[in-house]
């Protein structure tokens, strides 16, 4: 009997030893939106001023994506073959860009650097790690290479 008792309290004091380790895992792990809302790209909102474009809504959608606004300028500046600047919240693009190329390039960086490959979900990182650079899933652990040098 007095054999039993310590063995029960051997495997409690485990399982909360257990428990406790997995609380602390949990505390480091980061944390994913759960939510059942569907992600969006972002449309991109402006006006032509002279010969210059002004980009309203560059802020909202960096953060919206969550990427760096160096990584995402840089992105829109080559493959829109422009000059330009970021000016508080807005970027400014020394030519006259219409929205109807500007939008389908938003695509092209949210699906090369924002979605996740395997799942979809736009629940990512970008890691570089040695000359590589990845796109990490935090949803579903995926890890996929993408360019490093824009």
């Amino acid at each position: 009997m007095l054999f039993i008792k310590i063995y029960i309290l051997i495997i409690h004091s485990l399982i909360m030893t257990y428990e406790q380790l997995l609380d602390e895992a949990y505390k480091k792990v980061k944390q994913v939106d759960t939510s059942s809302s569907r992600f969006e790209i972002p449309k991109i909102q402006g006006h032509f001023q002279g010969k210059k474009t002004i980009l309203t809504n560059f802020s909202q959608i960096v953060s919206q994506i969550r990427r760096n606004p160096e990584h995402f300028q840089k992105f829109l500046l080559r493959e829109l073959a422009a000059a330009g600047q970021r000016e508080g919240d807005r970027l400014v693009l020394n030519k006259k860009v219409s929205s109807k190329k500007i939008n389908p390039k938003i695509e092209q960086y949210v699906k090369e650097f924002v979605l996740c490959k395997a799942c979809g979900k736009p629940d990512t990182e970008i890691k570089k790690e040695g000359r590589l650079t990845f796109l990490h899933c935090l949803a579903c652990g995926a890890k996929h290479s993408v360019r490093g040098k824009i």
